[in-house]
Formats: C-alpha cells, structure tokens, sequence
C-alpha cells in the first residue's frame, strides 16, 4: 500500500504502534498496548480496554506503583488531506490513588485562546491565587469565572508550551518524570526514547517546514543549497498554526 492510498485509520494504527513501542521501551514490558479507534470523524488512540475505555499506564519507583498517565490522541487528517494530524491530545498525570491529577499536557488544534498547546499544574501558591484575584476586576478569564460563581483554581491556568509546532512530546513528559520522580526504567530506556523524540522533533520541523516553506527556502539558500518553487506554489500563509500560540 502506498503512503497515497493509506487510510486515516490505517496513518493512526502505526502511531499506537509507535505509542506502544516507546512506552514498552522505556517503562517496560507490562505497559497496556496502544490501540486506534475509530470514533466518526476521528481515530481515537489510546491503551484501550477491551470495551473500548480508556487505561492509564503504571509507572513505577522502586518496584510500586506510584504514578499514571492518561494518554490519548485524536487523529485526523490536516487542512491538504495528506497528512495526519493531532486534533486532541491530553497527557495526564496522576498520583496513585488520586482522582485529581498532578499535571496536564493538552493540546487543542483549533485552540488559539486558550493556547492551543498548554500545561495545566494541579497546585496552590498563594501569591499565584493573589494574583489571579486581582484578575477579577478585569475582563480575563478570572472575573469570567468569578460571574460562574467559581474561585480561580491554579489548575485552571493554561501556561503555554511553544505552540501548535513547538510543543512538548509525550517523550519529554516521560523524560520529566525520570529526571524528577526517578520513575523504573528499562536498562535501555534512554535510546529508545531518543529515537522517538528526534522522530517527533523532524515530524514537528517538517509540519513548520509546509507553513513557512519561503522562509525555509530562504534559510537553505543561506546555507549553500539550491531551492526552487514549484509552479503554481502558493506563497507561504501569514498566519498559520506555526505562528498560533
């Protein structure tokens, strides 16, 4: 099968593999396979349970489970029909046992307020609650709030990760939780994570490559290479997702 006549659903099965490979790799052999559902006009994918619901992968430290992750991605194609693309993607994660989870990486692809790629930090600092009071006597999000008749939470803060190109990768989040938390790891982790995340950072380059293909053509001729437009190109969008925050 080419990549021309390859499905949505079939673009979508080979990153669940993709999914189940990295996280195999680097938290073991146990972690729930990834599998891609179709859900109208997306591809859900997920670890997915035989009914079709959703299971967080268990990380470990020292042998016990003390953390989860929920991750998922809704697949699409993009704005050319050629390309897959992230419509929805969420990387929780949470503490054993707890139903509210520490940190959330979002994404939202037709999200520019909030930002499309933000993180959300389940905590509480009482100068940050300060400041988002003072946030009520204006029009942001806080007074919107405050008319629900709901406090600003900190977790409610969308804090922004690089935009729609630029964002983390489920492959930094894991890279996170083996910095800070010491999480078990296969003895390989680190090259298997690798891989994947130069992977995810070329798939990333070439999707901004496509939004500002004149200014990527102009930086190849800086450095010596010979680029020509094809006939009948457009010229590159002011205001694409690479410029989205």
């Amino acid at each position: 099968m080419s990549a021309e006549e390859a499905t949505l659903e079939d673009k979508a099965t080979e990153f669940a593999d993709t999914f189940t490979a990295l996280t195999r790799g680097v938290l073991g052999p146990d972690s729930p396979r990834f599998a891609a559902l179709n859900v109208g006009n997306r591809i859900r994918v997920a670890p997915l349970a035989a009914d079709g619901r959703s299971m967080r992968i268990p990380v470990k430290i020292d042998g016990e489970r003390c953390l989860n992750l929920h991750v998922q991605h809704f697949c699409c194609w993009d704005g050319t029909n050629k390309y897959i693309a992230t419509d929805r993607a969420d990387v929780h994660v949470f503490f054993e046992g707890v139903q509210d989870p520490l940190l959330r990486y979002e994404y939202l692809r037709d999200s520019r307020n909030p930002p499309g790629a933000h993180l959300q930090i389940h905590a509480h600092r009482d100068e940050m609650a300060y400041l988002l009071r003072l946030g009520e006597k204006k029009k942001g999000r806080p007074a919107a709030m405050m008319r629900k008749g709901k406090l600003p939470r900190l977790a409610e803060m969308h804090l922004p990760v690089g935009g729609h190109r630029m964002r983390p990768a489920f492959e930094d989040v894991l890279l996170l939780l083996e910095r800070e938390f010491a999480i078990d790891v296969e003895p390989d982790w680190r090259a298997v994570l690798d891989v994947h995340l130069r992977n995810w950072r070329i798939l990333q380059l070439k999707a901004a490559v496509r939004d500002a293909h004149e200014s990527a053509a102009e930086t190849l001729r800086d450095i010596g290479y010979t680029v020509e437009p094809p006939k009948g190109m457009e010229p590159q969008r002011e205001w694409s997702r690479l410029y989205w925050p």
